[in-house]
């Protein structure tokens, strides 16, 4: 069932941006997200505005420039080979993205009241998590999440889901301020592996499932079929799971943020099914995990 909260690959390129996703564009007030190809030789002039923006690269290498600074990305070949490093860019900063062997990159934005510095942070420094076992067993790179970088307002991560599991599940929310839980804004953004093998897959066979749903109170309601470069937001409700079709590995960038003061990712599982975080005590990580990273475990 296609939704307003679905954003399909293509559909929201506007400017130099393969997609560009804003507050306004999404209907609430804090995370955006802009995904920027660059042929070789190519580069982009860009300005955060009331942003503070994490430049990541998704294929590729780039140097990031601003203040006077430049931090050479070595990046990757693929979002299946491992973490990335990245650029921060506080708010109120111009900046330049160039590649001279071209590529494509994730710029993860929020809404930002203080200004950070630029910053550069190694792919060797970014931790990775294996989470779930079994047929939820994912792998997690935490390289801007609020425990892990120093930010204003934005929290970022990526999660790779071998081919025929299931990732955020338990379904879970954060859609309020509580003492258990945070209200967040949540973009997903995916890309699928071709047929066994790590290299992405534009235009092709494979696939996933996401599911968003909600509470009595604030009801919502999203399945979709997702391909490489399409997107689903989450502005409120239950969501996952994110299923990967047997095959298939899937990736999905999350870029979340907030209106409150307090820059946490406090999450509510749906109580008819957060007993399954039980059964993974008996159950072992998914041996295809890591997928090309070392892992800090679970």
């Amino acid at each position: 069932m296609n939704s307003k909260y679905y954003v399909p690959v293509g559909s929201a390129a506007t400017g130099p941006f393969d997609l560009e996703v804003t507050p306004e564009s999404a209907g609430w007030t804090e995370s955006s997200l802009r995904v920027l190809t660059l042929a070789p030789g190519g580069s982009a002039e860009l300005a955060s505005g009331d942003d503070e923006i994490i430049v990541v690269p998704l294929a590729g290498s780039a140097a990031v420039s601003s203040e006077g600074t430049e931090f050479a990305l070595t990046g990757r070949r693929s979002v299946f080979d491992g973490p990335s490093d990245f650029a921060y860019v506080g708010r109120d900063s111009a900046y330049t993205v160039a590649s001279a062997t071209g590529g494509r990159f994730a710029l993860c934005g929020a809404r930002a009241r203080q200004k950070f510095p630029f910053r550069y942070v190694p792919a060797a420094d970014v931790s990775v998590e294996l989470r779930g076992a079994g047929n939820c067993s994912r792998q997690v790179h935490n390289f801007g999440t609020a425990d892990r970088f120093e930010a204003d307002s934005i929290i970022a991560c990526e999660v790779i889901t071998p081919g025929g599991n299931w990732s955020s599940y338990p379904s879970h929310k954060h859609d309020e301020n509580s003492d258990v839980e945070s209200q967040l804004e949540e973009i997903y953004y995916f890309e699928i592996a071709d047929a066994n093998s790590t290299a992405v897959d534009f235009g092709g066979t494979g696939f996933g499932y996401h599911r968003v749903y909600g509470t009595p109170e604030r009801p919502i309601e999203v399945l979709e079929e997702v391909r490489s470069g399409d997107v689903v937001l989450v502005p409120h409700g239950y969501h996952g799971p994110s299923i990967a079709a047997p095959g298939h590995h899937m990736y999905y960038l999350n870029v979340m943020a907030g209106p409150g003061e307090d820059r946490a990712w406090n999450i509510c599982d749906d109580p008819a099914h957060t007993w399954l975080r039980g059964s993974w005590e008996h159950q072992t990580v998914d041996p295809r995990l890591p997928l090309h990273a070392p892992s800090e475990g679970a």
